[in-house]
């Protein structure tokens, strides 16, 4: 009985509780799943009513998932502000040893107001323990080796080696590659030479900025929703609004975080296990994408530094394109305005997001597929004429759209189209923290993600009123009426606007019949 007593404790790590976790939730009886862990059927049930608690710190990546236990830090404070200084540091694969995170903890604690934190052995021990360091070093693909300033050598060794690796076990439909930009989305043609080279950091123009993330797979046949962030998190123009081409977030600068960046992977992992697919996704190693969540469906393979100009397909002139057409539909709507008596009143967050969206979903396969090859990453063979026809179709009309809107806007001579496209390439993305920043977010009483207040920088414009079904199936019967008075109308048109049309008869449909259902159970 003594023996007995005295039996040592088995602990268990996070990762070994939530494979416990997952095979309850995989069909397994409970006894079985007990049983084939070696544990008691009490001790199962303390695992699955602390589920939430294991998911939240595996999926905020704030512990490791070989961790046993989760107590926070004596200095937590500290130790929060020193794993947001390395996570910035880590980002940008600059060699961290342990001597130099003792240096800076103390440099930090001292900041904080603390004489008698000692930043022990010990202590940076249980601090690499806490966060998983060791480990998140080890799921960067060896990343680490692709160090700052890589020459022409150094990228053709990383296609000879790495890529080839990584791509081996997928097909092209499911490599893929996702990349955030800045856009000023009220920018007009007259003021590019103003905005051009600004990274935008704050200020003024952080009110007419935004941040979009885009994401596609190497053949062109799939491009993922976009995610917009705005400042606003609440804008006026997106009252009474439930559905959007996009998924739109808020925080204080529009920035990519690494919270918004999280939240859209494991959404992304989520369908991804659910239509039973694995895929490989290429990332560059911004500060957002420095600590990723747990996921099962989708490998991330880090591009090397300082050569996403070469590598990164997204770069190589995806989201040039959409620029493109997103520029261009702003000057379509500069030019009618200027032939009618409206008002030029500023492009609002709703419009934006809108143009951008369309723009995305107008950028042809073939454009993506080119990228893809231009990047190495994936053999594909593409026709002439398939390279062809997306210069040559849009160059000359969007050249005479342009030279009119130029003329009557006084453009500047010696300003292009191309200057107007690329005017906002330099947006800064995502936040790099100093050192008086990670103080500053430690000990805040708000999240720096806290969005802008709910008009600040918004555009004032008229509340649109709003608009019944009726009356949106009328604007249907006439934009269709109005078409068959044109001449040449493609047939893709008239069946765009017949599957508007049903969609909207089938919503007033449903209406009716719930409504009748609901007056007969009411008589009875």
């Amino acid at each position: 009985m003594a023996n007995k007593g005295n039996k040592k404790r088995r602990q268990f790590s996070l990762e070994e509780k939530m494979k416990v976790v997952e095979a309850v939730d995989s069909g397994k009886r409970k006894g079985d799943v007990a049983k084939e862990f070696g544990i008691t059927p009490s001790t199962l049930s303390t695992f699955l009513k602390d589920r939430a608690k294991f998911e939240e710190k595996v999926r905020e990546a704030s512990v490791g998932p070989q961790r046993k236990r989760m107590r926070n830090a004596l200095y937590d404070d500290i130790d929060k502000a020193v794993f947001a200084w390395f996570q910035e540091i880590h980002a940008k694969n600059i060699l961290v040893t342990g001597s130099v995170i003792r240096k800076k903890a103390l440099n930090l604690a001292n900041m904080l107001g603390y004489d008698n934190f000692q930043a022990s052995v010990g202590w940076l021990n249980r601090f690499r323990d806490r966060h998983g360091i060791a480990l998140k070093a080890v799921c960067r693909e060896d990343s680490d080796r692709l160090m700052n300033g890589l020459g022409i050598d150094k990228v053709n060794e990383w296609h000879a080696g790495e890529i080839i690796k990584l791509i081996a076990d997928y097909s092209p439909d499911d490599i893929f590659n996702a990349d955030e930009t800045g856009v000023f989305f009220q920018l007009l043609p007259q003021h590019t030479l103003a905005a051009k080279g600004d990274h935008c950091r704050g200020g003024k123009k952080a009110k007419q900025r935004l941040t979009a993330l885009f994401c596609c797979n190497a053949s062109g046949t799939e491009k993922m929703r976009p995610l917009i962030v705005g400042r606003s998190a609440n804008p006026q123009c997106l009252k009474n609004v439930h559905s959007l081409p996009c998924d739109y977030r808020a925080n204080q600068w529009a920035w990519m975080t690494q919270d918004l960046f999280n939240e859209w992977l494991l959404q992304m992992d989520a369908r991804m296990k659910q239509a039973e697919r694995r895929i490989l996704l290429l990332i560059d190693n911004c500060s957002a994408h420095s600590m990723l969540p747990r996921l099962e469906r989708i490998q991330v393979g880090y591009l090397p530094s300082n050569c996403t100009a070469v590598l990164q397909p997204l770069n190589l002139g995806i989201i040039h394109t959409m620029k493109m057409l997103y520029r261009s539909c702003l000057l379509k709507q500069i030019l009618l305005k200027l032939n009618s008596s409206e008002d030029q009143r500023k492009v609002d967050i709703k419009q934006a997001i809108d143009m951008i969206a369309a723009a995305w979903w107008s950028v042809k396969q073939s454009t993506v597929v080119t990228c893809w090859q231009k990047a190495g990453i994936v053999p594909m063979e593409l026709t002439d004429s398939d390279k062809e026809t997306a210069a040559s179709e849009t160059d000359t009309a969007v050249e005479k759209l342009w030279h009119s809107v130029a003329i009557a806007t006084c453009v500047p001579n010696e300003v292009k189209f191309q200057d107007f496209v690329t005017a906002d390439d330099d947006l800064t993305i995502s936040q790099e923290l100093i050192d008086t920043e990670v103080i500053q977010n430690t000990v805040a009483d708000e999240n720096t993600d806290e969005a802008g207040s709910e008009d600040e920088g918004e555009v004032s414009l008229p509340q649109q009123p709003k608009i019944t079904i009726t009356e949106a199936i009328s604007s249907v019967q006439k934009l269709r009426w109005f078409l068959s008075t044109c001449v040449g109308v493609p047939d893709t048109i008239f069946g765009q606007l017949n599957g508007i049309d049903d969609y909207l008869m089938r919503r007033v449909t449903q209406t009716l019949v719930d409504s009748k259902i609901t007056d007969f159970l009411q008589t009875k």
